[in-house]
């Protein structure tokens, strides 16, 4: 949040904020409140009557001063008592974030640090752009000659589209999977991962990876060591996209099938995750995975759940608590909308993947999907975790109730489900072993709170309620 006192030099400040919201984690901007550190409590309410024009000015200028434009802006004028005890207006403005990147008209692009803008540069505008989802490495064009993507995959593609067989450069170059570079063809990302019959080992020299690395581990947590608690080695899968999924999901699926046994008590155990949810999971893996970055898609299989981790960061809007809301955003448009063209297409691309795994997890009485974003420099990725557990009937209580009030702790769970104080504690610890639920180890037992995981460090969640009536204090 920020404010800042009606003048006419505000006005260039208040759009170089209003970008930065926009580009970084969205944020509100009071008009007519004086900064924190010049004065306090009503001290600091001056009103916009200072400069009634200035707003105005800034007010038009959100429509026509940002390149694109900001999508879903909210300007809110509301009556409040001022500094000298008459009745004056501020004005709130509500920026989200966009999942676009914006620029000033002749004023540069802006970012958001921890409580002041700067300008971005070039370097930080692109990888936020290849963040954002603006940009893609699957439009990019590559140094492949292609004759390498005249194979099987591509006979399969082109008979399903009904193309004539004119050449590949030509008919790439008319479906918008090759562009001319220096007056050369050359193909584009995309068409490698789609009809190279390696595209990994292609586009090595581009400093990514197209790859599946398959881990089966015993128990439940990777073990450090000399010797690592593998079932057997990794296994490396690759291939073009459309035959990567299909390989991906089968191997999967075998070693699931072979089932495992509880160390603790040598009970054997099947895993019960359905089919159709470990099959869209790898699909979305490797359709939306960032693929500018040197790291593989990875498969991880555990006694007690399945992991898939797909490299890079959510695009546009998504978040973790939104995903199963929010609709699609294809990071790779491309790979998306070719795929529909071959036989029994893995995606269906109208958006709806994820609701349908969050649908049969419940249908099948397991825990939803758990969707987790990492932002570890060396390993940015989006994990996917497929609990092989019954959720209890109370877990669907318990996720409204954070959803609606916060944290819970152990005595609104023991109203919630009826159980005495070490029934609910012992449930508490299992959804916090289980990555459901998380508590700040600094509180006492006695006064500890569980809530969800945390969206990414420093995420911002802005709540607005309880906007002040025309005699209302702002606190």
């Amino acid at each position: 949040m920020e404010t800042k006192r009606v003048s006419g030099k505000m006005v260039g400040k208040a759009l170089e904020t209003v970008c930065a919201f926009a580009n970084t984690r969205g944020g509100i901007l009071f008009l007519g409140v004086e900064d924190a550190q010049k004065a306090q409590g009503r001290d600091r309410l001056y009103g916009i009557d200072e400069n009634q024009e200035a707003v105005d000015e800034l007010v038009r200028k959100l429509e026509t001063h940002f390149l694109p434009k900001i999508k879903d802006i909210q300007t809110l004028r509301f009556s409040c008592r001022l500094r000298d005890g008459k009745e004056g207006e501020l004005v709130l403005i509500h920026v989200p974030q966009s999942e676009r990147v914006h620029s000033i008209l002749d004023d540069g692009t802006w970012m958001r640090g921890q409580a002041s803008n700067r300008e971005m540069s070039a370097e930080e505008i692109a990888e936020l752009s290849y963040r954002r989802g603006v940009r893609s490495a699957e439009s990019e064009p590559v140094d492949v000659d292609f004759e390498l993507l005249e194979t099987e995959m591509w006979r399969l593609y082109r008979h399903g589209r009904g193309l004539t067989d004119t050449g590949i450069q030509d008919q790439l170059h008319r479906i918008g999977l090759a562009r001319k570079v220096d007056g050369a063809l050359r193909p584009l990302c995309a068409a490698v991962l789609l009809f190279a019959d390696y595209p990994g080992a292609l586009l090595a020299a581009t400093g990514s990876r197209a790859d599946v690395r398959v881990f089966h581990y015993r128990g439940n947590v990777m073990e450090a060591g000399e010797t690592p608690n593998l079932v057997k080695p990794p296994k490396t899968l690759s291939g073009p996209v459309y035959r990567l999924i299909a390989q991906t999901h089968a191997y999967v699926l075998d070693e699931l099938a072979e089932g495992l046994t509880l160390a603790a008590s040598g009970f054997r155990a099947a895993h019960r995750y359905p089919e159709r949810v470990i099959r869209e999971a790898i699909t979305n893996a490797l359709i939306h995975r960032d693929y500018r970055l040197n790291q593989d898609v990875q498969v991880r299989i555990f006694d007690n759940r399945v992991e898939v981790l797909s490299p890079g960061m959510f695009p546009g809007r998504i978040t973790a608590a939104t995903i199963r809301t929010a609709g699609s955003f294809a990071r790779n448009p491309l790979i998306a909308s070719n795929l529909r063209e071959f036989p029994d297409p893995p995606n269906v691309d109208a958006g709806e993947g994820v609701r349908m795994m969050f649908h049969l997890m419940r249908t099948g009485n397991l825990y939803p999907p758990q969707y987790r974003e990492w932002h570890d420099p060396a390993r940015q990725s989006i994990t996917v975790t497929l609990l092989n557990e019954e959720r209890p009937p109370v877990w669907e209580q318990v996720s409204d109730w954070i959803d609606r009030h916060g944290p819970i702790s152990n005595g609104n769970l023991r109203k919630i489900a009826a159980l005495d104080t070490l029934g609910a504690s012992k449930l508490l610890k299992r959804w916090v072993e289980q990555g459901l639920l998380e508590s700040d180890p600094a509180q006492g037992k006695r006064n500890r709170v569980y809530h969800k995981p945390a969206i990414e460090p420093g995420g911002n969640s802005v709540l607005l309620s309880n906007v002040p009536d025309n005699n209302q204090e702002i606190t």
